[in-house]
């Protein structure tokens, strides 16, 4: 329990360092969201409505800048994100909007790629040299192509040339037959898995390999200890032998979740804007092409916070399987 209070606090502190950055970092760039605002006013606006502005926007000229820091954690914590200056509405309701999406892609894409991934290093492993090691160099070709050259030729052979799969968006509005409803209904819900197929396979594709290459290598290893070897000599089915050397091989598997997620995120946020997939990575490109700082300040924090919380949970995780991570030095 020390142990795993420890990591809760590092991963605090870690938060609050990505609060700070995602305050200063903006204000060191030249111009502010006001500034963004007024080059696309015309007219003359009056003293008042500028100091409205400022207010809704969070830049107050008068105050300090740690007032303005102490300002901006406090509603941060609140969960106040500030204001988008391109969508005149609150970052929060702009995120409310695009998070689910995100989630969805990667979520659904990473437990794919992890699943899929370690079940054939796990074969691989056990049957080296076999015909399913063959995946492994074709894996680290898809590994080595970028997600977004990745996503454009998927995009190019599946959506145009063979018009399996929708080439852009989230969902249908309408078709000659069916009128979409947002909802839990069946046209509705075939419609966003359809458009989702492209988007989510590039990100499995693109990240499935390191799964593959790490578990086959573990598995390798770890079929030569000496409790494996035991194992098969008293006489125990193969399966279970396999299924006691994957419990242990799996371990590294599970530290390795923390250092791909930010990864897998990147190329999710490429992987949106190449599909005009709805999500904060296609609305993140649309924030910095019309200048809207509080939005992209609202989503690189969101982003940031989320990897931090997916990266707890895959400590927890590794601390649940292997008990001699929970022992004190």
């Amino acid at each position: 329990m020390p142990l795993l209070i420890r990591r809760a606090g590092f991963y605090l502190l870690a938060a609050y360092a990505a609060l700070t950055l995602n305050f200063f970092i903006p204000r060191m760039l030249p111009g502010n969201a006001l500034d963004a605002v007024l080059t696309t006013m015309r007219g003359e606006t009056t003293p008042q409505e500028l100091a409205g502005m400022a207010a809704q926007y969070g830049i107050d000229s008068k105050q300090s800048l740690m007032a303005q820091y102490f300002t901006y954690v406090a509603h941060t914590l609140s969960g106040n994100l500030g204001f988008s200056t391109s969508k005149q509405v609150p970052v929060t309701t702009v995120l409310g909007g695009e998070l689910p999406w995100t989630i969805g892609l990667i979520g659904s894409a990473t437990v794919v790629a992890f699943l899929l991934g370690t079940l054939i290093g796990i074969v691989a492993g056990w049957k080296r040299g076999g015909l399913i090691d063959t995946v492994v160099p074709v894996s680290a070709f898809f590994q080595a192509v970028p997600y977004f050259v990745l996503g454009l030729l998927l995009l190019i052979i599946f959506g145009v040339d063979l018009h399996w799969f929708p080439i852009g968006g989230g969902y249908d509005a309408t078709s000659r037959t069916v009128t979409y409803i947002q909802g839990w209904n069946w046209p509705y819900v075939s419609s966003v898995l359809q458009h989702s197929v492209l988007p989510a396979s590039t990100v499995v594709l693109a990240s499935i390999a390191g799964w593959i290459v790490g578990m086959r290598n573990m598995m390798i290893t770890t079929m030569d200890e000496d409790y494996v070897l035991v194992a098969c000599a008293k006489g125990l089915p193969r399966w279970r032998t396999v299924a006691i050397a994957a419990r242990n091989a799996i371990l590294p598997t599970i530290s390795n979740v923390t250092l791909s997620i930010s990864l897998v995120v990147t190329g999710a946020i490429l992987v949106e804007v190449v599909f005009n997939y709805p999500g904060v990575g296609l609305e993140i490109f649309n924030a910095v092409q019309s200048t809207d700082y509080p939005l992209i300040q609202g989503i690189l924090l969101v982003v940031t916070l989320a990897v931090l919380a997916a990266n707890l949970i895959a400590d927890f995780a590794y601390a649940a399987l292997d008990p001699r991570s929970r022992r004190e030095a």
